[in-house]
């Protein structure tokens, strides 16, 4: 196979139906992939998406049923989650228990659930979408640094218990990426300076800018890809320099 290709291998993405996770399915199906997106409704235009909430134990086992049905699953990208924007102080119980029951339990879910039918397999990826969150103090983001701390942690054990099942498990951490939350976001807490925040925000990265989710789905294929067979265990960095740069 060309070693950025994924040729006839049978792919997962969750919250495939925008920003990172849409982006992610979209180059994987570009690149040979058989690509089955969940997300919380079914995809528009796509017969082969599954409505799936990532929380739900019942909804997850479903769906994976239903996926292996079809055939063995090869890949799976962990993208579904949601943010928070909030300190210690500020941030309530069930702010707390929404981005765990997404980020922590649904990212555990899905990866328990296809680790199952790799390991029978003897073969597998799983990549998780962490955050520079997970490694680096940031202001207001108490609760989801805890969430995607948690990925990272979930990668690194993963990792090593499924070495013996052939099963490689990565994350990559993104700094700030324009997605439609950014611009959500943006537009309910500035309005009218939407510009200047976007600048602002923009030029958190020393790079100058945000990322995109093509860039993100870009690493995310070569981690999958037979490029990247000697990588397991490991947390990649798409950040505009800003752990190593500031």
């Amino acid at each position: 196979m060309p070693l950025f290709r994924l040729d006839h291998q049978r792919a997962v993405v969750t919250g495939a139906a925008s920003g990172i996770g849409r982006a992610i399915a979209t180059l994987f199906a570009e690149s040979g992939a058989h690509v089955t997106r969940l997300d919380l409704k079914p995809i528009a235009g796509d017969t082969e998406s599954i409505a799936c909430d990532v929380s739900d134990e019942a909804s997850v086992a479903a769906s994976f049923t239903a996926i292996t049905a079809r055939g063995p699953i090869d890949i799976l990208v962990n993208s579904a989650g949601v943010s928070h924007i909030g300190s210690l102080f500020s941030t309530t119980t069930a702010d707390f228990d929404r981005l765990f029951q997404i980020n922590v339990r649904g990212t555990y879910l899905c990866m328990a659930a296809a680790a199952r039918t790799m390991a029978q397999q003897k073969s597998g990826i799983i990549l998780n979408l962490a955050s520079i969150a997970a490694t680096a103090g940031l202001a207001d983001r108490f609760a989801y640094s805890m969430t995607k701390g948690a990925v990272l942690s979930m990668t690194l054990s993963a990792a090593k218990d499924l070495l013996a099942h052939n099963i490689r498990v990565n994350c990559i951490s993104p700094a700030r990426v324009h997605t439609p939350f950014v611009d959500d976001f943006v537009a309910k807490n500035y309005p009218g300076s939407e510009t200047e925040m976007m600048q602002k925000l923009s030029a958190s990265q020393p790079i100058g800018r945000m990322g995109t989710p093509e860039e993100v789905a870009a690493l995310a294929l070569y981690l999958c890809s037979p490029a990247a067979s000697f990588i397991t265990g490991a947390d990649i960095p798409i950040d505009g320099g800003f752990q190593n740069l500031r």
